[in-house]
């Protein structure tokens, strides 16, 4: 291996981040930064179904409140008509 090849910025960038994933200090913030991510995907999904959920329970009674209007109808027009 020449000298030129050692300043090469592959082999440093290589050598770099080498160095960073060994050093303590790195992998301690690498890890924390893995458990907080993770908590805020789990918080973020945890929301999202109870999103989804309550839009479901609204559209459900939506749902029963039309199909109940729709089937007083036809008695509303009954007794209009005598």
């Amino acid at each position: 291996m020449d000298f030129d090849d050692i300043l090469d910025p592959k082999v440093v960038i290589a050598v770099a981040v080498t160095a960073a994933v060994t050093s303590k200090p790195v992998r301690k913030a690498f890890r924390k930064g893995a458990v907080y991510g993770m908590a805020g995907l789990l918080v973020a999904k945890d929301r999202l179904s109870m999103l989804a959920s309550s839009v479901a329970d609204s559209a459900q009674q939506a749902a029963a409140s039309a199909k109940k209007a729709a089937e007083d109808l036809p008695e509303e027009s009954a007794q209009t008509a005598e």
